[in-house]
């Protein structure tokens, strides 16, 4: 399932970006270099099963590895430490398009 998904993504929408980034207590300067930025997010598969998605932008280069259904830890770009992204009721909306 995950193979139809790897390869290089651009994003083409950011809806409520800003109204999330808020809520889980991003500064004015942080939520401000998020919403200029437009990742490039590459999606790969390693032999056991890891999936690794890197977001390059000319700000910071993230890259997180994880297997599906199981939780893991993550840095968020402001280095904070989480396991999942859900804050409150506040939801955004990155949209990507499979790069040619």
């Amino acid at each position: 399932m995950v193979e139809q998904f790897v390869g290089k993504w651009k994003m083409t929408s950011s809806d409520n970006f800003d109204e999330y980034m808020k809520a889980v207590g991003a500064g004015f300067a942080s939520r401000q270099m998020a919403n200029l930025a437009k990742p490039s997010l590459t999606i790969a598969l390693d032999d056991q099963g890891f999936i690794s998605m890197k977001a390059v932008t000319t700000f910071k280069t993230l890259e997180i590895k994880f297997k599906l259904d199981e939780e893991f830890d993550e840095t968020t770009a402001d280095d904070r430490k989480v396991k999942k992204c859900t804050m409150d009721d506040v939801v955004a909306i990155r949209t990507y398009e499979k790069d040619a």
